[in-house]
């Protein structure tokens, strides 16, 4: 899908979706221009949130989903976090953009190795009011029309490498996590110091022998993180409105790597590990459903919202994999992963809601990639894509779209 160019298509928008009457590269004035929330939730998974959505259990996605479309988001061959998120900011390829993965050139990815302009560059040279907080891989953040603050792969005391850590904001070192920076005395004063990014894994070392203490402690550790972004992303949409605004939570994609709910036939099976908090995994997108909440306390009927994920995340499968797939630090045993070659057995998430978009609206198959999000959300503010990008506007998404 994201080898074909739609060049049309911005065009088509334009005639096609009454919010936003803008004509290809007709950049919105203050007065026009959309508000727009992205939360970002690294690893979501339909497999799960389907079944607590029937329960009842997740009322303000479902709230979203019944108000808007929703579907499967095809990602990237053996995706991980940073190599997505990448794309969604460049809508180009990863051998293209940059940031390959993880490690790039022998070193922690970093927004140095952006080799094209970001979806953040690009709004802010737009006009466009930029809030960003805990996005991967916007580390060390860059000047923008607004604020940034930096999520995954963000250095600092004890974790020097930047892989999987968790400092906190005051200690934070090898580049700069808040843009502008004065913004970081009020953040300490309002919000607290917060952990950045969601808990490391314990090491095979830590757990054994320990394994119930040892993994209690470090789901309560997860859920104070939660809700420390939580208490940092409302302050951020009261305090510091902008015109649009990238959250991301990472907190899913780690337990499940870990504590996936498996079965004993499944790889990687363990009684002394896999009992203690059976409920670990799902019990995160019960409190993403928390957090989605108190976002929409920020979102009113001019506003647009999209939940993305950058892919979805199964159970081992085979062996030889289990074998080799550690953590990114070669410490910790896991479950389940997401970077299979065959991406499309680990699909991402997509839901949006908004003005004029279809309500209720279910997308079969992959009829949006990661490669679609830039182009749709600069068209929504009537920029241009930039013909580097291999995604398109995706019209089908709104009320007013017909089908030729």
């Amino acid at each position: 899908m994201h080898g074909r160019k739609h060049l049309f298509f911005p065009f088509l928008l334009a005639l096609c979706v009454t919010p936003v009457p803008l004509g290809a590269g007709e950049a919105s004035s203050p007065q026009t221009r959309p508000r727009v929330i992205v939360l970002g939730v690294n690893g979501a998974e339909w497999d799960f949130l389907r079944p607590l959505l029937l329960r009842g259990e997740m009322p303000n996605l479902s709230r979203v989903i019944e108000q808007g479309v929703s579907g499967k988001l095809q990602t990237v061959s053996a995706p991980n976090c940073p190599k997505v998120y990448s794309v969604f900011f460049t809508s180009t390829p990863p051998e293209q953009n940059g940031i390959t993965g993880f490690i790039v050139g022998g070193t922690t990815a970093h927004t140095g190795r952006l080799r094209a302009e970001p979806l953040w560059s690009l709004l802010s040279k737009g006009g466009v009011s930029v809030g960003m907080a805990n996005v991967p891989a916007t580390f060390p953040v860059m000047p923008v029309e607004g604020y940034m603050i930096s999520g995954m792969l963000t250095r600092g005391r004890g974790c020097e490498d930047g892989l999987l850590c968790s400092p906190k904001l005051s200690e934070v070192q090898g580049g700069t996590a808040v843009f502008p920076p004065e913004l970081v005395a009020e953040l300490l004063e309002n919000v607290g110091d917060f952990y950045i990014d969601c808990a490391r894994m314990p090491t095979a070392e830590a757990l054994a022998g320990r394994e119930p203490a040892v993994t209690l402690e470090w789901l309560a550790r997860v859920s104070k993180i939660r809700e420390q972004q939580t208490k940092l992303f409302d302050y951020l949409l009261a305090q510091h409105p902008t015109d649009f605004t990238f959250l991301v939570q990472s907190c899913e994609d780690r337990v499940g790597h870990w504590l996936y709910p498996i079965q004993p036939h499944n790889v990687g099976y363990s009684p002394k590990q896999h009992t203690i908090a059976v409920d670990a995994f799902p019990n995160q997108y019960r409190a993403l459903d928390r957090v989605l909440g108190t976002v929409l306390k920020h979102v009113d009927q001019n506003t647009f919202l999209l939940i993305i994920s950058d892919h979805g995340i199964k159970p081992l499968r085979e062996k030889e994999e289990h074998q080799a797939h550690k953590d990114h630090a070669g410490t910790t045993p896991i479950i389940a992963k997401h970077d299979f070659e065959d991406a499309d057995d680990v699909p991402g998430v997509f839901v949006a809601m908004g003005p004029g978009i279809k309500k209720g609206a279910r997308l079969m198959g992959f009829p949006i990639s990661v490669y679609d999000i830039a182009p749709t959300l600069l068209h929504l503010y009537g920029l241009p894509v930039p013909d580097q990008m291999r995604g398109r506007v995706v019209v089908e998404i709104f009320e007013d779209y017909r089908k030729d």
